[in-house]
């Protein structure tokens, strides 16, 4: 199933208000938080209000996840165990950097007996993750691990490497392609991390664009204002739609059925790009379905 994930907002665990207006906000995903948003003295706070709201449903046809606290805190075996009892969609695990982080939260997951349904994403913060990325996303053939994707988090990173961040993220796009191949190579979806400037409009939706044409499948936010904007970069402009429909008809024809390649208003059009036009109407469709 395609799944669009445009746009993911961070919504405060300890902030009971936050938690009700996740239900009713048109992001794609939320993600109620255990870790940077909530202070040391409100973790537990917040892990009962995160477990009373999931078990409460009422998401519609958001994706639901947990982040819950890096495996170097006292916090996050609780965390776990609440969200394996909770049941979202997936955890989010901040600072991922090896192959065995990857393994004690699976291991974790397994002794609580979680359901398989909840999958597991690694936030791509520290240059060990960066250098080792496709290492970590090959763990993913391992069914244990869970693993659905990335979360690149460009905050962290930037404070670990010393790169500066500047508008158009030159210096960081080497890692963010490195990590995007890494997630391609293996099947998985990557997300972009949040824009923190969140008065400046045109700077968010320039690095959205930026995001999208890199390949991101969506971005994750940390205020509402975000949300519209970014939907509306990630999603499939309708004249892309409509060409991606005339191209899965063109190949439909009966007599370019064994043709690999085939000449569609006045232009070569191969069969990648036949796959390619498919998972653009299946975003289509999906984004659609959502009913925003």
């Amino acid at each position: 199933m395609t799944r669009p994930r445009r746009s993911l907002l961070f919504m405060p665990g300890s902030n009971t208000r936050a938690l009700e207006k996740a239900r009713t906000l048109p992001a794609d995903g939320i993600i109620l938080d255990l870790e940077d948003s909530v202070a040391p003295d409100a973790k537990a706070v917040a892990r009962e209000q995160i477990a009373k709201a999931v078990a409460a449903k009422g998401f519609g046809k958001r994706e639901v996840l947990i982040r819950i606290n890096a495996l170097d805190t006292p916090w996050w075996v609780d965390d776990i165990g609440m969200a394996g009892k909770a049941q979202p969609d997936g955890i989010l695990v901040p600072k991922i950097s090896t192959v065995d982080d990857l393994n004690a939260v699976a291991d974790r997951l397994s002794d609580i007996n979680a359901p398989a349904s909840i999958r597991v994403w690694a936030m791509i913060e520290t240059a060990r993750a960066v250098l080792d990325a496709d290492k970590l996303a090959a763990a993913s053939k391992d069914s244990e691990t869970r693993l659905a994707g990335f979360v690149f988090g460009p905050n962290d990173i930037a404070r670990e490497t010393r790169i500066r961040m500047k508008p158009g993220r030159a210096a960081m796009i080497p890692m963010i392609t490195h990590c995007i191949l890494a997630t391609r190579a293996h099947g998985l979806e990557i997300l972009d991390g949040p824009y923190s400037d969140i008065s400046n409009v045109d700077g968010f939706a320039e690095e959205c664009a930026q995001g999208r044409d890199l390949g991101f499948d969506g971005k994750t936010l940390i205020h509402p204002s975000h949300i519209d904007a970014c939907n509306a970069i990630f999603t499939p402009p309708e004249a892309e739609v409509t060409e991606a429909r005339k191209i899965i008809a063109a190949f439909e024809q009966p007599e370019n059925a064994s043709r690999g390649a085939i000449q569609l208003d006045g232009r070569m059009v191969e069969r990648l790009h036949a796959e390619m036009a498919r998972r653009t109407i299946a975003i289509a469709d999906a984004i659609a379905a959502m009913g925003h």
